[in-house]
C-alpha cells in the first residue's frame, strides 16, 4: 500500500516515524495490541491493523500511523493518526486529503490528539467536516476503550 502526496510538515517533525515521542508511540502500540488480538485471536474484526510502515519508499510523514487492512480486497477502509495540539491541523488535513482522494478504499479516517485527548472522525463523503467522535462505525467498536 502507498499513500499519496499530501501537503505538510516536511519529514522531520515531532509526529512522524522514529521521531515521534513516546506518548505518540504508546497511543499507536496501544490502538495496535487492542485490535490486533480482535483481529489474530479472537477473530472478531476483519480488518488487519498495521502500524506505520515505510512502503515503496513513501516518506513516513505520507504514511497513516495506523492503518486497518482488509487483505481480502488489498483495501485500507480505516486510517488512524496520533498527534498533539502542535500537529493537530496538519494531521486532519492528511486525513481528509487520504479520505476524499478516494484511493485505497479509505472510508474512515481518525486522528487523536493524546494531549487533550480528543478525537477526530472524518468519513468519506463529509466534504471536510469532522466529527468528534472515536467511534467507528465500519468495526462497529468505540477506539477510545482501547485506550
Amino acid at each position: 500500500m502507498y499513500f499519496p502526496s499530501v501537503s505538510g510538515p516536511s519529514v522531520v517533525g515531532e509526529d512522524l516515524g522514529v521521531w515521534a515521542p513516546a506518548d505518540h508511540q504508546r497511543i499507536i502500540a496501544k490502538l495496535t495490541v487492542g485490535l490486533g488480538v480482535l483481529y489474530y485471536r479472537e477473530k472478531t474484526v476483519r480488518l488487519e491493523p498495521l502500524p506505520e510502515t515505510m512502503l515503496d519508499d513513501a516518506k513516513a510523514s505520507l504514511v497513516p500511523d495506523l492503518s486497518l487492512v482488509d487483505n481480502s480486497a488489498d483495501e485500507t477502509p480505516i486510517i488512524i493518526e496520533v498527534c498533539k495540539t502542535k500537529g493537530q491541523k496538519d494531521d486532519v488535513q492528511k486525513v481528509i486529503q487520504l479520505v476524499d482522494n478516494n484511493l485505497y478504499g479509505i472510508r474512515e479516517g481518525f486522528v487523536y490528539n493524546y494531549k487533550t485527548q480528543q478525537w477526530l472522525r472524518y468519513r468519506f463523503g463529509d466534504g471536510g467536516l469532522t466529527t468528534e467522535s472515536s467511534f467507528s462505525e465500519l468495526l462497529n467498536l468505540d477506539l477510545n476503550d482501547f485506550l
